[in-house]
């Protein structure tokens, strides 16, 4: 049985859409954030050492990262879903996306968040960071360009990946001039798993296991 550790508002939301696109049976443990500092509590350092979700146990392994998750989740149980042939010409797009929303898009974004809360005194770095905000999502409207998913048109894993990347985006107030990306994520939000998803986390016991 999958367990998944889910802290509410984070990126283990894509994991929790993951298993429910691939139908995975699943326990699921929802942890709620300090409501002052807004952090994780602690009861995930006692499962995990860095105290950070999503963490995935499996098998008896204990998995973090949402993109490790997601690579191991879809070759343990995917059964050739959400993820192109390794042999097929596609594959490299695949994981390049797989690890570009976390290598490189999301730092901009998280930068962005935290100088919005230093106000004044973080006023000297936004330009640069707002620049490469748009550098990034630049990038992802011109892959998106006349087509409806990542990689070969259709829906994987991937963009699974990258949506907590453009929800953080969206979040920002930084979408307004990328009507591709708005499209997309709006697309990606209709499928009836990511509703599931987003249904289940809101209707768990927090700090409880709920089953699938």
């Amino acid at each position: 049985m999958l367990k998944l550790h889910h802290l509410v508002n984070s990126r283990s939301q894509r994991i929790l859409w993951l298993l429910e696109e691939l139908g995975l049976d699943y326990e699921l443990v929802v942890y709620p954030r300090d409501p002052k500092t807004n952090f994780a509590p602690p009861e995930l350092k006692a499962i995990h050492p860095l105290g950070k979700s999503p963490v995935l146990e499996d098998g008896g392994r204990l998995l973090a990262e949402s993109g490790a998750i997601i690579d191991s989740v879809v070759r343990r149980h995917g059964q050739g879903r959400l993820a192109p042939a390794p042999d097929s010409a596609e594959y490299d797009t695949y994981v390049h996306w797989l690890h570009y929303a976390e290598g490189s898009a999301m730092l901009p974004l998280i930068l962005s968040v935290y100088m919005g809360r230093l106000g004044e005194a973080g006023a000297p770095l936004q330009p640069r960071i707002s620049s490469e905000v748009k550098n990034h999502l630049g990038y992802i409207a011109e892959a998106l360009e006349g087509r409806d998913y990542l990689v070969g048109n259709t829906f994987s894993a991937a963009d699974i990946q990258l949506s907590f990347v453009l929800e953080t985006a969206k979040h920002l107030g930084a979408l307004a001039r990328f009507p591709t990306i708005v499209v997309y994520l709006e697309r990606l939000h209709a499928r009836p798993a990511y509703q599931r998803a987003v249904q289940r986390s809101s209707s768990a016991d927090l700090g409880g296991p709920g089953k699938r």
